[in-house]
């Protein structure tokens, strides 16, 4: 018996991770996709007039293991891969992909799909079951329903390639960051690097059987390199191997692979009737159209280009008192963490030992707590995919809501970064309201023989925007699964996340967890002062540096035409170049390693992060105005939360604020 395609024997039926064995998957998911098929198939056969409920909800129920295996064999590609599991995931792509196709190509499905559809009026339909209706009808015809066979198998067969090649190019952009680190021997050459990052680096020399030190680009060792290094030729070293990731024409570039993606992502939206890949993406977002995002993007950057000139020109004047003539990209770490230590006598080093991760993780428990009544209590007893993984049950008022698996820490199997993501759905049926499980996975640095894992104050922030995203899985409250938790519009997805990291700055917060490690002394207040001055540090600069990822991603997927005559290269240097504050390197692109919008889900969907900053500076303001931990506001914020994508995002918005989001909230917080 295979053990992934029973209900699973566990806690809550989590998922059995200490019992699946790589064999197990490829025969499960072709098991699972004929109970599935077999599922569709009794919608499609029966006999009795189509209702919502026997065609409409049980679709949404339908293939809930496939979902449960698919959500475990995914995640753990991300997180904790093999040569093994990738090599699955090659197989497995494709048949999903083409199971996907035929569900959504299914004509007798469709034909009673759109019967309920026309007739909805004579049904007695809640906003949430219109909103199921509306979405399922949509994503039927957004897949191909309405065309003939022939494109109907033009469009399987685009989409099947589209799904091998975004998981290629995720694999690439892995190994190209895994296959690189700079051994060093002279421990002079590490001159500014803090002791700790240091410790890190011989650490790592050992596990590779080598005498001295190694920095690789896995970002908690890149990172504080670029910030502390005075040896500026290593700092270039490392940020040109950082910037040639699957862009070096080596085994694991990427370049002909984003044209190739563009090119089917083109194809794709021209057989379904849009100009472009980015018409058919936000035809379904918050934004609407492109020139409507090209417009929001374009008034930020003319807005916030000030600010960052400025905020260049200190640092050239800084450079150039080192002896620096000519800042480069690679300077601009070191010298920021140098003006921002002169002018808030602020560095990453000196907060990190009043921020030991277990701490920072209590403070957004117990903010969690505060604003929404839940409880973490640590499961030994729940299987897990890694030691390093810990599982938390999560209670309200006594009750069980959901499952936490938290993953900190970097190793060879995962991906860089930090995500949110989900093993399970929350959804109710037959009385029953089954509830989520959700997981953080990060890459801060593991704790010594001598120290705790220390976190940066990017860091906490980070932790606090996951977490965020977390909230929004945990606290799902709907009757179907595919309206819960995260399924939301693409560009109000970020809102939760980036809304909590706005407690990160708040003093009275602080104060509660920013305590010494050693000796429990709570970070001083003139630190805290200078961590809420420090917030707008360098925000002209990162605010430029997110324009451009969202105004490069949206000419990508409006302009793939240009790419016949032009290299990658070019083209993003083409598009950039407005919010470029240094000049181009010839020998790097950022984008072969593009990973959000040529292997995630942020195609034509870059902007939302700025887009929900705007939600997010309006919401937090709304607290700031009545009381950060304010009870009656913070309900009408879990409101919003639970709801998931039952309702528009505007309306929900609305509800809980009393009016639209105003771009002032943002302009302000962001530049006074």
């Amino acid at each position: 018996m295979n053990i992934l395609t029973e209900k699973f024997n566990t806690p809550y039926h989590s998922a059995p991770f200490n019992s699946i064995k790589n064999e197990d998957y490829l025969p499960a998911f072709k098991e699972l996709i004929q109970t599935s098929e077999e599922e569709i198939n009794a919608i499609v056969n029966n006999s009795e007039e189509p209702t919502f409920e026997n065609v409409i909800e049980a679709l949404a129920y339908s293939g809930e293991q496939l979902d449960a295996v698919s959500n475990i064999f995914f995640n753990l590609n991300s997180a904790e891969t093999s040569d093994e599991l990738q090599q699955i995931a090659q197989e497995v792509s494709p048949i999903l992909t083409e199971y996907s196709s035929k569900i959504s190509q299914n004509e007798a499905l469709f034909n009673k799909i759109k019967k309920v559809y026309d007739e909805k009026e004579k049904y007695n339909l809640n906003e949430e079951q219109h909103m199921l209706l509306n979405e399922t009808y949509k994503g039927f015809v957004r897949s191909g329903a309405l065309l003939n066979e022939e494109d109907k198998e033009k469009l399987k067969n685009i989409s099947m390639d589209l799904s091998l090649k975004s998981l290629q190019f995720g694999q690439n952009v892995l190994a190209s960051t895994n296959n690189y680190f700079k051994h060093i021997t002279n421990k002079e050459d590490l001159a500014g690097i803090p002791e700790a990052i240091i410790e890190q680096y011989a650490e790592e020399a050992k596990e590779r059987n080598l005498e001295g030190w190694v920095v690789t680009l896995q970002y908690p060792s890149y990172l504080p390199l670029m910030t502390y290094a005075e040896n500026r030729e290593l700092r270039k070293e490392i940020a040109l191997a950082n910037g040639k990731k699957s862009f070096d024409g080596g085994e694991f570039d990427n370049q002909n692979l984003i044209k190739e993606l563009l090119t089917l992502k083109q194809q794709k939206a021209e057989l379904l009737g849009y100009a472009n890949y980015a018409d058919y993406v936000l035809e379904e977002r918050m934004a609407k159209s492109p020139i409507k995002v090209l417009d929001f993007l374009n008034e930020m950057l003319t807005k916030a280009k000030p600010y960052a000139e400025k905020e260049i020109e200190e640092l050239k004047s800084l450079a150039k008192a080192y002896g620096i003539d000519e800042i480069q990209g690679y300077d601009h770490t070191f010298y920021a963490e140098k003006l921002r230590k002169a002018k808030y006598d602020l560095n990453d080093e000196e907060l990190k030992p009043y921020f030991p991760l277990d701490q920072v993780q209590n403070a957004v428990f117990g903010l969690a707590h505060q604003l929404f009544g839940l409880t973490f209590e640590e499961r030994n007893d729940i299987p897990k995919y890694h030691e390093d993984v810990k599982v938390y049950e999560v209670k309200e008022n006594g009750e069980y809501k959901s499952l936490l698996y938290v993953d900190y820490f970097p190793r060879k199997g995962k991906r860089a970064g930090a995500w949110m993501t989900s093993y399970k759905n929350q959804y109710k049926k037959d009385g029953e309201n089954s509830r989520p499980h959700i997981s953080i996975v990060c890459n801060f640095n593991k704790p010594t023989k001598d120290t705790p894992s220390l976190l940066t104050f990017q860091e906490v922030t980070t932790l606090f925007h996951e977490f965020g995203h977390a909230l929004h899985g945990m606290l799902a409250n709907t009757q179907y699964p595919t309206l819960s938790g995260t399924s939301v519009k693409w560009d109000f997805v970020e809102l939760p996340s980036q809304f909590l990291e706005n407690f990160c700055y708040e003093p009275e917060f602080l104060k509660t967890f920013a305590k010494h490690y050693k000796t429990g002394e709570v970070l001083p207040d003139e630190k805290i002062q200078k961590i809420e001055q420090s917030k707008n540090f360098m925000e002209g600069y990162q605010t430029m540096r997110q324009l451009g990822f969202g105004i490069l991603d949206m000419n990508y997927h409006t302009k793939v035409a240009e790419l016949e005559n032009e290299t990658v290269k070019e083209f993003e240097d083409k598009y950039t170049k407005a919010t470029q504050l240094y000049p181009a390197n010839p020998e790097t692109a950022m984008s072969p390693s593009f990973s959000h919008i040529f292997q995630g889900g942020y195609s034509a969907g870059y902007y939302s992060y700025k887009w929900a900053e705007v939600l997010d500076a309006d919401a937090f303001h709304y607290f700031k105005e009545n009381g950060i931990f304010n009870p009656e506001i913070a309900a009408k914020y879990k409101i919003l939360l639970s709801s998931g994508g039952t309702k528009d995002p505007m309306e929900l918005y609305k509800n809980f604020r009393g009016s639209e989001p105003k771009v002032e909230s943002l302009l302000k917080r962001a530049f006074g």
